[in-house]
């Protein structure tokens, strides 16, 4: 860009300077500067929030697949007559009909979280039934430790399909421990043998002083 002035007065000719394009160059660098630190800093962010949204819909997941598998065992556990069945599709956990009342062992189908739709893998048996569910996403989870004591395998699940949330009859879970039959413990009373009944702890029977102490014998008199 050029500046143009007149020399001096009634003069035509004008002397023209050119404007600094080194600055103009500098000010577009940063510009460019400024665009790209933006984009990381957005592609950053971007990524944070799909890691926080995958963990959540993780937990959502486990908390799915723990409600599937307590009404399958809702459903084995109060099956009527002595012959216990596990169901042969979802929806009887919704309408038991095996009773004069229907009974529901599960609120509704849920959604599987990591793919929007209520469709669920199967884990079945050959001539048992539905013992389990999965979920159908083949992505790879990102949870890979503590995990409730039921489901430690998936710790080394490929894809979420390895997520089996099945109903194993009688297991516990992890239950407390409870203490041994045939070891009563004994009363502090009886812990300590020969101790008297009314007695206090550590009190011990005492000696006269003169059992404790030996008594001089007068010295005989010379006189």
């Amino acid at each position: 860009m050029e500046h143009c002035m007149k020399r001096g007065k009634g003069m035509s000719r004008r002397v023209c300077r050119r404007g600094r394009p080194a600055e103009s160059g500098f000010t577009y660098i940063w510009m460019l500067f400024a665009v790209a630190l933006s984009g990381i800093v957005l592609a950053g962010a971007g990524q944070l929030w799909q890691t926080e949204a995958r963990r959540e819909k993780e937990a959502e997941l486990m908390f799915v697949g723990e409600q599937f598998r307590q009404a399958i065992g809702s459903y084995y556990e109060n099956s009527p007559g002595a012959a216990k069945s596990y169901p042969d599709s979802l929806e009887k956990l919704l309408t038991d009909d095996r009773f004069p009342m229907i009974k529901r062992h599960l609120r509704k189908i849920f959604s599987d979280p990591m793919t929007g739709m209520a469709e669920w893998g199967m884990v079945r048996k050959p001539g048992v039934g539905i013992v389990g569910v999965h979920s159908l996403s083949t992505q790879k989870p990102f949870k890979r430790a503590n995990f409730h004591e039921r489901y430690e395998n998936f710790a080394d699940a490929v894809n979420y399909q390895e997520w089996k949330f099945v109903y194993t009859p009688g297991a516990t879970g992890g239950a407390a421990q409870q203490p041994k039959p045939g070891s009563p413990t004994q009363p502090a009373s009886q812990s300590r043998p020969g101790s008297q009944a009314g007695s206090q702890p550590g009190s011990q029977s005492r000696q006269p002083q003169s059992e404790r102490r030996p008594s001089r014998q007068p010295e005989a008199s010379p006189f």
